[in-house]
């Protein structure tokens, strides 16, 4: 199968997805105070920097509560940011995706929840047809063919779409949510914890399958994930986040090789290995977005904090040629970041 995609990819290259200075704040009421009038600004996105290039593959990687799913809202122009820029393509998200189909059809999501985002009452075939349909892909003799293309292309047999999605199991449903994904023929495609919650085994098929479709299609992928084994695998480029923004991003392999941020390096100390002891937790509690530390917000939790680091925010900077980190001190300096 060959993608046809509703943009040229032999254009000069230029961001598929650019974030500048992003933010995104809720108003929300203090704890405990359900009938005050009062608000606080929760700060879920705080001076995002990214940009994601035509072909790329990138894992977004941070704990629960850092912001990658309100920054993945932000990407798929489901919600408006309250500052910055968010652009796709060199427009604003928003805008694209108020155009209609062409943004709708070039960039395509795989839900976390991947039985959830189907409809239960559709056999498999009909759920893969549905945007070939909708978006005028083949002509209709032609369905059924793409469809049987699509379900070999994810390794699923094309028995299965006469099946409803309660007779799959989890890393079937997976495989239909991608093929389904595919059947419009994107460019860009994100997907959100695509693989938790299974077992390794199918974990480890299903990346293989994400890994040779984004290669094979030259694909876009930005990857959600708190899994930094996940991101190593299947992304070459890693943004990690912390409380709403970025702190290290880069190279995968060089970043988590010989991490800058303090953060990143504990999140890859706290990644299980094989044989060995299960690794301790990363120390202290996460600081409520409603009341951040002064200064560098991870200086409560970081074992090699400096006075300064409690007076002054880093924002993220270059260190190297091809990397970025928001920290006053680095681990590694940046003639030195590539190595082990």
């Amino acid at each position: 199968m060959t993608v046809a995609a509703p943009f040229p990819t032999n254009a000069p290259a230029q961001p598929v997805f650019e974030l500048i200075e992003v933010e995104q704040i809720f108003h929300v009421r203090p704890p405990g105070r359900r009938f005050t009038r009062e608000r606080l600004d929760l700060r879920a996105l705080d001076g995002v920097r990214l940009r994601v290039m035509q072909g790329a593959s990138v894992a977004l990687v941070g704990e629960s509560g850092s912001g990658k799913s309100t920054l993945l809202r932000v990407l798929l122009g489901l919600d408006a940011p309250s500052g910055g820029q968010a652009l796709y393509r060199g427009r604003p998200i928003r805008n694209a995706r108020a155009r209609g189909a062409v943004f709708a059809r070039d960039v395509a999501m795989v839900y976390q929840d991947a039985r959830g985002s189907l409809n239960p009452r559709m056999t498999v075939e009909a759920l893969i047809a549905e945007p070939l349909r909708h978006f005028d892909i083949v002509p209709a003799w032609e369905i059924p063919d793409r469809v049987a293309l699509l379900l070999d292309r994810v390794g699923l047999p094309s028995d299965a779409g006469k099946r409803y999605p309660a007779g799959l199991s989890g890393g079937q449903v997976r495989r239909v949510a991608i093929a389904r994904a595919l059947a419009s023929e994107p460019s860009v495609l994100v997907a959100d914890e695509a693989v938790s919650g299974l077992d390794v085994s199918t974990q480890a098929q299903l990346l293989t399958l994400l890994r040779g479709l984004q290669r094979e299609m030259g694909l876009t992928l930005v990857f959600i994930t708190h899994d930094l084994g996940v991101a190593s695998y299947l992304c070459e480029e890693i943004a990690i986040m912390y409380l709403g923004r970025i702190v290290e991003r880069g190279p995968t392999d060089a970043v988590l090789a010989a991490p800058a941020h303090p953060y990143a390096a504990a999140l890859r100390a706290a990644a299980p290995r094989f044989f060995e002891p299960m690794p301790d937790p990363l120390p202290g509690e996460i600081p409520s977005p409603l009341d951040l530390p002064k200064g560098c917000r991870f200086s409560s939790r970081c074992p090699n904090v400096q006075p300064d680091c409690h007076d002054r925010d880093p924002h993220l900077g270059s260190f190297g040629a091809d990397r970025a980190v928001a920290c006053l001190h680095p681990l590694t300096l940046p003639g030195l970041a590539s190595k082990p």
